[in-house]
């Protein structure tokens, strides 16, 4: 499989849990940064109000997704909170080669296995201010029952123990400087030499720059 510093996008990972922010900066961040293309996932949970099935997900049956994961139509795939979430292969891999940043939505479990694929994806991992603003988030947007929220709530801790495995952490207590720091991140690795290349062959061929030897 070919990894992400051969080809001209790259592939970031944005990681938290529930509660932290994580969809609200990623929304504000493709508002900014249009470029940008958000993986869609394959999810066997049920629709939240507002959803719309090929708009946040893929929404399928249990049945139908392990039959991709069988198929091995998923670069990555994990049960969270009792339901699966799988990321379709062919489509990253198809965005990345034409030149296409791709930006995916994921969880520890997720971004390990990609990881392994891709060791240049880019990990980012949201964290909130404190445990207790974690709380008051989830019970805010009101998505969830009572029982599923303290489930989210006790699983936070074993998630954020991941945050190092990530190259970069943001504290999302200022949503403003959180989101101002996710899109830095975004513009730096626009600028590593892999994509650059990949991007510019051309000019880099006139210039007689060449990829250094591995």
């Amino acid at each position: 499989m070919p990894q992400a510093s051969s080809t001209a996008g790259s592939l970031f990972m944005v990681v938290a849990p529930s509660g932290a922010g994580k969809s609200s900066l990623v929304n504000a961040l493709l508002e900014r940064e249009p470029a940008i293309k958000l993986s869609i996932s394959h999810t066997t949970r049920q629709p939240r109000p507002g959803e719309q099935h090929g708009r946040e997900y893929y929404f399928t049956s249990v049945d139908d997704f392990l039959a991709m994961r069988d198929a091995d139509e998923f670069l990555e795939s994990a049960e969270v909170h009792g339901n699966y979430y799988g990321t379709s292969k062919i489509q990253i891999l198809d965005q990345m080669k034409a030149g296409t940043d791709v930006l995916l939505e994921i969880d520890w479990q997720g971004a390990q296995q990609i990881k392994k694929q891709f060791p240049n994806a880019i990990g980012i991992f949201i964290l909130p201010p404190s445990i207790q603003a974690l709380e008051e988030r989830l019970l805010k947007r009101g998505q969830d029952e009572p029982h599923v929220i303290t489930r989210r709530i006790l699983a936070a801790g074993g998630e954020i123990a991941h945050a190092p495995e990530s190259e970069y952490v943001i504290i999302n207590q200022d949503f403003a400087t959180a989101l101002s720091e996710l899109t830095a991140i975004i513009k730096a690795a626009r600028c590593r030499f892999a994509q650059q290349a990949a991007r510019n062959a051309a000019l880099f061929a006139q210039l007689g720059i060449h990829a250094p030897l591995s």
